[in-house]
Parts: structure tokens; sequence; C-alpha cells
């Protein structure tokens, strides 16, 4: 035999171990290990666009704030357009940079929803478990998701405010059985007390889309929304 064995165009000299085994390798063997190598560093580590939605005063904000900086504020001031927090997460092998986009529950800026929502790897839809009409909402959000949203996007439903037991409108079950009927992760949160919050965005962590699908992770959006004069409100738990 030459010399090296042909390769295309190209001799690659042949690599023989100390047992008389030949143990060349081509280019192609190269090129599948670094795929692989590729693929292990996407499972261990993603990066993904989440974004909140539900209607104003349910807590969004302040879920947000616990899960990122482990803070609560009775008072807080409303969310105007969207707001953008980051935080990192180990779960298992794995860890998740969630960019987490906060969007204003008025009615007046809905229709910004989908530019914060375009991408997202999941989408939190926030009710408050003392208000029923708060809950109908996320039904509302569920079908604008379902058209408009991704098409593998992680959906999960958080009641919020849990901690106001003797008030509650919403019963687990009601939440729980609309959950399953979409698919959802479920929960019951409360931003006051930290019940929950880190677990629900760990579910999260784990029910997300492939890293191949094109909602797995979301190009980061320039903040539109300018500092905003504070204003206090005590909607928010």
């Amino acid at each position: 035999m030459p010399f090296g064995a042909m390769r295309g165009n190209r001799t690659t000299p042949n690599r023989i171990d100390q047992n008389g085994h030949d143990t060349t390798r081509d280019a192609s063997y190269y090129s599948s290990k670094k795929e692989q190598r590729h693929h292990m560093a996407e499972l261990t580590f993603r990066e993904v666009k989440v974004c909140l939605l539900g209607d104003s005063g349910v807590g969004k904000s302040s879920i947000v704030q616990r899960f990122v900086a482990n803070t609560y504020h009775d008072s807080i001031a409303p969310t105007i357009g969207a707001s953008f927090m980051g935080k990192t997460l180990q779960v298992g092998d794995m860890t998740c940079k969630f960019q987490i986009w906060d969007t204003a529950g008025q009615e007046k800026y809905r229709g910004l929803a989908p530019m914060y929502y375009r991408n997202a790897g999941a989408a939190i839809i926030v009710y408050d478990i003392t208000n029923q009409q708060s809950f109908e909402l996320v039904r509302v959000w569920v079908r604008e998701l379902q058209r408009h949203g991704p098409e593998k996007i992680c959906i999960a439903i958080f009641g919020n405010k849990m901690d106001l037991e003797e008030l509650r409108e919403v019963q687990t079950e009601e939440g729980s059985n609309y959950a399953k009927e979409i698919g959802a992760i479920f929960g019951e949160t409360s931003a006051k007390t930290a019940d929950n919050i880190e677990d629900l965005f760990i579910d999260i962590s784990k029910n997300l889309p492939p890293p191949d699908s094109p909602s797995s992770h979301g190009v980061i959006l320039e903040d539109l929304v300018p500092n905003q004069t504070k204003k206090k409100s005590c909607c928010n738990r």
C-alpha cells in the first residue's frame, strides 16, 4: 500500500499504534466530533427569552423582582410598555440564562406584547387568585400565543398571591385543569413570601423547546421604554 490512504485529492498518512492497528482518522471524523461537542455545549447552556403576560396588578413585576433579586416591595411602579431583567439559573447539569421581559398589563399597552413574545422560548401568563376576571384574561393570552406566538413556545400559568388565601376567587383546580387542557406548566406563587417562584422557573427550564427550535432563544430587543416617573401602587404582590 502507498505511504498514505487517499482521501479525495489529499493523502493522509497512516497512523499505526504500538499494537499495529491503523488509527488513521479523516476530516469527517474530526468534524463530527466537533459537532458533537457543540451539541453537548448547547445541552448544558441555554439562553432563553421569557415573556410575562397578564392583567395589570396581578404581580408580574413582583414575581420578576423576587426571582431575580429576591426582593419584594408592597408598593411598586406600574410597568409602562415593558421592562427587562436577567438571571442565570443552574438546573442539574444545565445552566439556563433567562432574558425576562415583563410586559405592561394595561389595555393601552397590550398591542406592544407581540414585540416582546416574538422568538420567546417561554411565556408566563400570570393571574391573581383573588381576582376571577384576571383568570379569564389568561384564556385571551393563550389564544393570542396560539395564533401569533412561536410554534414551540413553552407556556406556564402562574396563579399569584397565594398568601391571600382568605380572599381566593380562583380555585387551584380551575387553574390546574385549564393548564392540563392546553399542555401548560401550572403553579401557584406568592411574590410576597417567595413561595414556588424559583421552582416554577426550574420547571420552565426543563420544558424548553429543543435548542435547534426557532423559539429556543430570542434576540435581545432594545428596551424601547424610557425611564419613567414611578407611581406608587399597592396592587402588585
